[in-house]
């Protein structure tokens, strides 16, 4: 088979989308719609959506990505999962029309550059429901400081791989939210020194 076609998939997704899920199906237990921004492979929207079926997912990457993404969603049949929209969140006019409950991101905001990742809060600050929620997954550091030697390790193969990369500091991400509409409710700890924050829109 060529390996432009098969389906593919990412260990990461795999080891962190069971304590991904304990936390989301806690906080959208009354939420409705869920915009997916960076679905990657597919994995987390199948594994998600199928956990979750009162939610529509709406996934969504680069459309180099489309393709992977609909053979996980083909193979699983969910009907409350969607065929990914094309979103670039530099590009405004990309982002949907649509209100959402809830958008949930992992692992975008240190591949994005810093004006791609504040481009997203502020997408997401028109997008967003009152009271709805941000969920974003990764590592993170505070006011200049990594959480671990692992972290800095990566932050550090991040940038040598593209300078506009970077594991991103909650003090500015707290900015970038304040002035989309945005405020960090809770910052959860994960395995493998990653964290899930989550932003409310006020």
């Amino acid at each position: 088979m060529n390996d432009a076609i098969r389906k593919p998939f990412a260990e990461s997704s795999e080891e962190n989308k069971r304590p991904i899920l304990r936390v989301l199906a806690e906080r959208l237990s009354t939420a409705r719609t869920v915009l997916e921004i960076g679905s990657g492979t597919g994995q987390h929207a199948v594994y998600l959506g199928e956990a979750m079926p009162m939610l529509i997912w709406q996934t969504s990457e680069l459309p180099e990505m489309h393709a992977g993404i609909r053979l996980w969603l083909d193979e699983a049949g969910l009907g409350n999962v969607l065929n990914p929209i094309a979103l670039d969140v530099e590009i405004a006019s990309q982002w949907p029309d649509q209100q959402y409950d809830a958008v949930y991101s992992a692992n975008t905001a240190h591949i994005m550059s810093a004006d791609g990742v504040a481009a997203m809060f502020s997408g997401i600050g028109r997008i967003l429901n009152r009271q709805g929620q941000f969920l974003l997954y990764g590592p993170f550091m505070y006011s200049g400081k990594h959480t671990a030697p692992s972290n800095e390790q990566f932050d550090h193969w991040l940038r040598i791989q593209a300078p506009h990369r970077g594991v991103r500091d909650l003090v500015w991400l707290k900015q970038l939210a304040k002035q989309s509409g945005m405020e960090l409710s809770e910052d959860l700890e994960m395995p493998v020194n990653n964290r899930i924050l989550v932003w409310r829109k006020i």
